[in-house]
């Protein structure tokens, strides 16, 4: 890849696992190398604790050690594009600004990130109405590796108060949505929507004016869903990645958003989707497979070929950070103040923002609970809540915040003594040295997260507890309990009672057991680390990429059209078969899939598709063949008008639309097996809402494309197992099971088996002398009916069954109708060994279909009661003689055989045409050629 570095060269470890380790143990080597020692002893504690410091100043010189690693390149540029920039800024004059850093949780992960060249780009929180404002802040924050973007206040008002906030963040915290007359920011989801895109295409322009060729992009958060489509419409070759640092909800939670497949269609234009946990992933992909009807993989989603990768990347912190701050002068002057503040009594914390999702009031009711059924503690332990104010202005918080202070004065009230009170509440944040010290004194850290994304105060405590080994409960709602579970108290926050006890427990804990716990955790804390994170993500998403591109080498070719239409000109006798369903049918939208189900049942030709397909029907050079596995009244419906001919059932029924229909099914043949796989049908059919089968002539047919995605999977496997076992298992039958169905049908009954008798046929009925030298082979087929694909073409290699067949005097039966000779210009020998190629069938398939000629049917009549009148008798006697009459009409290059499978990333096609719009743009344009 030109301009990037981080593409293996053709040394490197083949696999992607080898490649990720390759680059893990670089990493470790590279810290070896560079200590963090070097590091912390050129930051005083005023640079690294002060308000006016930035992230960035400390990347730039830490940027510097970094050079030189991964062999010898540069380090690689990082774009880190989220909704707010790392920094908080307050205009001083016209064109001067104060600059300080911000508190969250995606700004202290990424404090410690010190092996890329990053660059921050987002909003700095204030709106900038004028140009020499906004030249002046840019410049700014230029020094401080940061690049603006400008949103204007009512932008801001829509897209972040009302659309992110009011919309997105309930939902993905499970708070479900807000009534829409109750929207506080605007009148309608679609006005907030239409906001937030706007405001990601703010950020897309951005981000592309400062792109540079091998920049990895990084987006961050909920806020910036739209981002990843922006950017891969703009440059599709741009490494793009996504990470949530919330919930990502259950897909029956976020079926309920309007813009469902909106956001989920722009997230996957990214190349690497990341989540704190697995469960976020899972919930992920089964939003993906379950609204929009894509293909979920173990690596991620696949849609049409291409496969964006979902994973877990558990965040972490700067361990380091915090260890080294235990050492600070001013830290340990703050650790003794409180514990002489709290000698003799145990000190419990919870440091939660003042929000719903954080269980701040079932916390206190626990530790009410707690204080009620253990009066031995009520003067031996403190409870120290600090609720730091979030979103003051909105009536929701401020409620809680009245429910809050009420609890916590009614326990004071009930349980406290002239001298203390059980809890000490403060509405407040602390500084970093004050937190640090606090983490450090605690004995028991409660966090009750009724939903969290992952929650680093957890992270922070333990790193702060080498001396004390203190006892960590923890909510099994925060994502913090995967990754700390094991060393931590896991409780449910609504039940009162089970906090209450874990309370109790973690205050009588053994040292022993304390120690061991602690252990865990800390091993954890201090190697799962933001810097880790950071390099693990961005080591995924390069190799991701480098594992697209060889995906992409081995994926089909979109059909160059221009080519396609431009050899049909130039030839005299095109022969075009058309798939029916999938290809021809009107398209259906993936997110409407359920509502449509009616309306598929009865497949219905495409309208767009009529005029060009007249014009080609009409066309004395061109032969048009719609060969579809539907029954004949299917395909009567459809295309009763144009003059073609069309190929039920897999090609065992055959009429052109002016004449009556002909079948090469053999009246014997054993169709007893039917009854069996009806009843094993019908009761998966009523096992499975939404599911339903089809009984054809020559097959049965159940399809569970509507059911749900799992179930319906479930259910498959059930049947196939019960089919492949069952009653049928010996008899002379084939299951096919296709994406969404399981189709029964005779051995050997193929698209590709039937073409053969098929054309021979077309050839006899034309009297057809110029030779076929144009293919156009379009459908969405099953993979065992892909036969028909390698069955035109022509760099086949020639097969030893041609030798027997060539020991028959006659093998064409030319000499029943006055020895017919050989076309000029055909290529006789390659041409008739390729089709004795597809024509090898076992001995089962040949006692079957091998002899059988063509035979009519009256329009209405069924196979099964069909019966041959003499003239009927006399075709029959004929036709016998024509099986492979089609093979020396043949005169078919390369280059003029167009083999196309709509929407199918696995195929034996020579080209892929995404949709079947794009099968309605092909067709137009061949008609568009035709006088």
């Amino acid at each position: 890849m030109p301009g990037n570095n981080y593409c293996p060269s053709p040394t490197t470890p083949r696999t992607r696992l080898e490649r990720l380790l390759r680059d893990r143990e670089l990493r470790k080597s590279s810290r070896v190398s560079t200590p963090s020692e070097e590091i912390g002893d050129t930051l005083s504690e005023a640079d690294f604790f002060s308000q006016d410091s930035i992230l960035s100043c400390q990347l730039s010189d830490e940027q510097q050690d970094f050079e030189g690693l991964l062999e010898g390149s540069p380090p690689q540029r990082l774009l880190v594009v989220a909704n707010r920039l790392p920094v908080s800024a307050t205009r001083m004059a016209d064109d001067a600004w104060h600059l300080e850093i911000s508190v969250g949780g995606l700004v202290s992960a990424l404090l410690g990130v010190k092996e890329f060249d990053a660059r921050w780009i987002g909003w700095a929180g204030v709106h900038v109405p004028d140009e020499s404002g906004q030249k002046a802040l840019t410049e700014a924050l230029a020094k401080k590796r940061c690049i603006p973007v400008f949103l204007d206040e009512d932008t801001v008002h829509q897209y972040y108060n009302g659309y992110c906030n009011n919309v997105l963040w309930p939902l993905f915290h499970y708070l479900g949505l807000p009534q829409e007359d109750r929207l506080s920011t605007t009148r309608s989801f679609q006005s907030q929507f239409d906001a937030y895109k706007r405001a990601n295409h703010m950020f897309a322009d951005v981000v592309n004016e400062h792109y540079e060729e091998g920049d990895v992009v990084w987006c961050h958060d909920y806020h910036l869903m739209f981002l990843p489509k922006c950017l891969k419409e703009h440059n599709s070759k741009m490494k793009v990645g996504w990470f949530l640092h919330t919930p990502f909800p259950s897909s029956e939670i976020h079926r309920m958003l309007p813009s469902r497949s909106d956001l989920l269609r722009s997230v996957l234009a990214a190349d690497l989707v990341g989540f704190h946990t697995y469960d976020y992933a899972r919930h992920f992909v089964s939003a993906c497979t379950r609204i929009l009807g894509l293909e979920g993989t173990p690596e991620g989603v696949e849609d049409q070929g291409r496969l964006t990768r979902v994973a877990a990347f558990p965040i972490g912190i700067d361990s380091d950070r915090f260890i080294r701050a235990l050492e600070l002068p001013k830290v340990k002057e703050s650790m003794k103040d409180l514990k002489e503040r709290f000698a003799g009594r145990k000190l419990m914390l919870g440091v939660d923002r003042l929000d719903m999702i954080k269980g701040i009031p079932q916390k206190i009711l626990a530790f009410e609970a707690f204080l009620e059924e253990n009066p031995q503690w009520r003067e031996k332990v403190v409870l120290l809540q600090i609720a730091v104010p979030t979103r003051t202005d909105v009536p929701e918080y401020q409620k809680l915040t009245s429910q809050v202070h009420e609890i916590v004065g009614r326990i004071n009230g009930k349980f406290g003594t002239l001298t203390s009170v059980p809890i000490h509440h403060l509405d407040r944040s602390l500084d970093f040295t004050a937190l640090c010290a606090l983490y450090a004194v605690t004995d028991v850290a409660l966090v009750t997260s009724l939903r969290d994304g992952m929650n680093l105060v957890s992270y922070e405590f333990v790193a702060c507890q080498a001396a004390k080994k203190g006892v960590l409960i923890l909510s099994e709602f925060a994502g913090a309990a995967q990754s700390l579970g094991a060393g931590a108290l896991l409780v449910n926050p609504w039940n009162i009672s089970d906090v209450a006890t874990s309370i109790r427990y973690a205050l009588n804990m053994s040292e022993d057991e304390r120690e061991k716990r602690f252990h865990h955790n800390f091993m954890h804390v201090t190697t799962h680390t933001s810097q880790e994170w950071a390099a693990t993500f961005v080591s995924e998403l390069n190799d991701t990429v480098v594992e697209a591109q060889l995906r992409t080498r081995q994926v089909l070719p979109v059909l160059p059209i221009d080519t396609a239409v431009s050899r049909y000109t130039c030839s005299h006798n095109r022969l075009l078969i058309l798939g029916f369903n999938g290809s021809l049918t009107e398209p259906v939208d993936s997110s409407g899939r359920r509502g449509g189900q009616i309306r598929e049942l009865e497949p219905r030709l495409n309208p767009e598709l009529k005029e060009p397909l007249k014009k080609l029907c009409g066309d004395e050079k061109t032969t048009v063949i719609v060969l579809s596995g539907s029954d004949r009244s299917v395909l009567d419906n459809n295309f009763e008008e144009f003059n073609m001919w069309l190929a039920a059932e897999n090609g065992m029924f055959l009429r052109l639309t002016s004449g009556d229909w002909m079948t090469t099914m053999p009246e014997n043949l054993n169709m007893d097996w039917v009854d069996s796989v009806k009843h094993v049908f019908e009761y998966f059919t009523e096992r499975t809402p939404r599911s339903h089968f089809e009984l054809r002539e020559t097959s049965l047919v159940w399809n569970y494309k509507y059911a749900d995605v799992e179930f319906g999977r479930l259910q498959a496997r059930d049947l196939l197992q019960h089919l492949w076992t069952g009653p049928i298992s010996n008899a002379a039958l084939d299951v096919v099971h296709g994406g969404r169905s399981v189709e029964v049908r005779a051995v050997g009954v193929t698209k590709g088996a039937a073409i053969d008798r098929i054309l021979g046929e077309i050839v006899h009925n034309k009297n057809m002398k110029a030779p076929i030298d144009y293919v156009l082979c379009i459908g969405h087929f099953l993979n065992k009916d892909e036969d028909i694909y390698s069955f035109f073409e022509p760099e086949l290699p020639a097969m030893t069954h041609m030798s027997s067949r060539a020991t028959s005097p006659d093998p064409y039966g030319y000499a029943s109708r006055g020895s017919k000779p050989k076309l000029p210009g055909s290529r006789t020998p390659k041409s008739q060994a390729h089709l004795m190629k597809q024509r090898s069938l076992s001995t089962l398939e040949r006692s079957n279909f091998g002899t059988s000629s063509w035979r009519q049917l009256g329009r209405d009549d069924r196979a099964s009661s069909a019966s041959a009148d003499g003239a009927a008798a006399a075709a029959s006697s004929s036709s016998s003689s024509r099986g492979h009459e089609g093979s020396s009409v043949l005169d078919l290059k390369g280059e003029n055989y167009f083999s196309c499978a709509v929407s199918k990333k696995r195929t034996n096609a020579r080209y892929l045409l995404r949709s079947s719009s794009d099968v309605v743009e092909l067709l137009k344009e061949l008609a568009d050629t035709v006088p």
